[in-house]
């Protein structure tokens, strides 16, 4: 993978200021990746101790760099749809989500225990001191994270499979209800940060002050940041979707997709009154796919990264994509699902969701109803399944749509949303 000279030149020089507070210094480096758009590089590091005759402790000598410095032609490209930079969403979701990852990794990570894999972060910087001209010069930051490389316990790549071993599934859904657990006992804390907006919410909001914090609603496909999208499929005519979550519903004036995101919408405040998720809310993935997971060698345990969309929400959320985009089909389903066939919840998709509620139960302490997860799961789904049909399916998207067709048939739950997100507005 090329990159300019001035690229290699700054991957070198940040690599080193992170590594230098360890007594190490840069001995090779591999990039692995660009980031979208050519706003920077993910790059493996090998780091040797720096020869000073000091006692060094024992380290790692393999990382795992990814650093963000858009450039000024980058941004010019993601922004040239616009007359505005600032009204550029896909830029300033981009562009907030490093700065989350970053405060994810440097104020929240650390607090997790060892049963909840994630990388250590031995370093970060924000605006390093060799690029911090270039960066005023075209306005965007440039954020550094030197981060454990987690292939050496964990060296099994999810990568881009179409669904995950069997034992992987678990363990994964393992990680995701302990995640959950962890942060459902105490999302007090999560929201002593500055919780972030949707991009062109946080935009108008922030200024030019870089807040910190996680995002108020975690992950990238709620209705809030996605209204284009939504009205592209409420002008499908083709898709059975548009008039099913997008007509408005006559006695409240709006569509069954507007009332699922206001069900699963964190409140800004945590002093708001009681809804139907507030009880639940934990702190969430936002990004849950093969490709951002490594299992050991035994496929007993996992740990997850790229942590962008870590924001507050329904832990449930987080296993709407798990089970559409890396749960092989057997574990939900062996019943046949063509046309237009509605699918009640199956023994294997019950079993799943039933361990995952003994573990999250368990570790955070508290109690998760069988009933209130399954409204919540359902919801979860029809929310997932409006941002799938916007976008494009992939995944287990027969399953999803049969899935969803019998959710929508529904009454009870149809009256939970209903009630549920009305109670909201008061």
């Amino acid at each position: 993978m090329t990159a300019s000279t001035g690229t290699l030149d700054r991957i070198v020089d940040v690599a080193n200021t992170l590594l230098r507070p360890k007594d190490l210094q840069l001995k090779k480096y591999t990039i692995l990746q660009r980031l979208w758009a050519g706003y920077g590089h993910i790059c493996h590091i090998e780091a040797a101790p720096v020869d000073n005759g000091r006692t060094h402790d024992k380290i790692s000598s393999s990382f795992i760099l990814k650093l963000v410095s858009p450039s000024a032609s980058s941004s010019s490209s993601a922004a040239a749809q616009t007359s505005s930079l600032s009204e550029d969403e896909g830029h300033l979701r981009k562009l907030i989500s490093y700065q989350v990852e970053q405060y994810f990794y440097t104020h929240l990570a650390a607090s997790l225990p060892a049963d909840v894999a994630v990388a250590d972060c031995v370093g970060s910087i924000h605006h390093h001191p060799a690029v911090e001209h270039d960066g005023e010069a075209n306005g965007q930051p440039t954020i550094a994270l030197m981060l454990e490389d987690l292939r050496e316990e964990f060296p099994i790549a999810g990568e881009k499979r179409t669904a995950l071993e069997e034992q992987h599934v678990f363990a994964a859904l393992d990680w995701l209800a302990k995640f959950h657990g962890f942060w459902w006992a105490r999302s007090s804390v999560v929201r002593k940060g500055q919780l972030r907006l949707a991009p062109l919410e946080e935009a108008q909001r922030a200024g030019p002050q870089r807040a910190e914090g996680v995002w108020l609603n975690g992950g990238y496909t709620y209705l809030a940041t996605r209204r284009k999208e939504y009205a592209d499929l409420l002008e499908d005519s083709d898709s059975e979707w548009s008039s099913a979550l997008c007509q408005p519903i006559p006695t409240v004036y709006q569509s069954l997709a507007e009332l699922v995101a206001q069900v699963l919408s964190p409140d800004v405040s945590s002093d708001a009154s009681s809804s139907a998720i507030s009880d639940y809310e934990t702190l969430i993935h936002g990004d849950v796919k093969s490709e951002n997971l490594f299992a050991n060698t035994e496929g007993s345990a996992v740990a997850f990264f790229d942590f962008q969309y870590v924001g507050m929400g329904l832990g449930v959320c987080d296993l709407a994509k798990l089970f559409t985009c890396s749960v092989p089909m057997h574990m939900l389903t062996t019943d046949p699902l063509s046309g237009d066939v509605a699918l009640a919840m199956t023994d294997g998709e019950r079993g799943l969701l039933q361990r995952y509620q003994r573990t999250i139960s368990s570790v955070s302490g508290k109690e998760y109803p069988w009933h209130e997860l399954e409204m919540h799961w359902s919801t979860a789904l029809v929310d997932w399944l409006r941002f799938q049909a916007s976008w494009g399916f992939w995944g287990n998207t027969t399953w999803l749509e049969a899935r969803v067709r019998h959710i929508l048939r529904d009454r009870k739950w149809v009256e939970w949303v209903v009630e549920n997100s009305q109670a909201k507005k008061k």
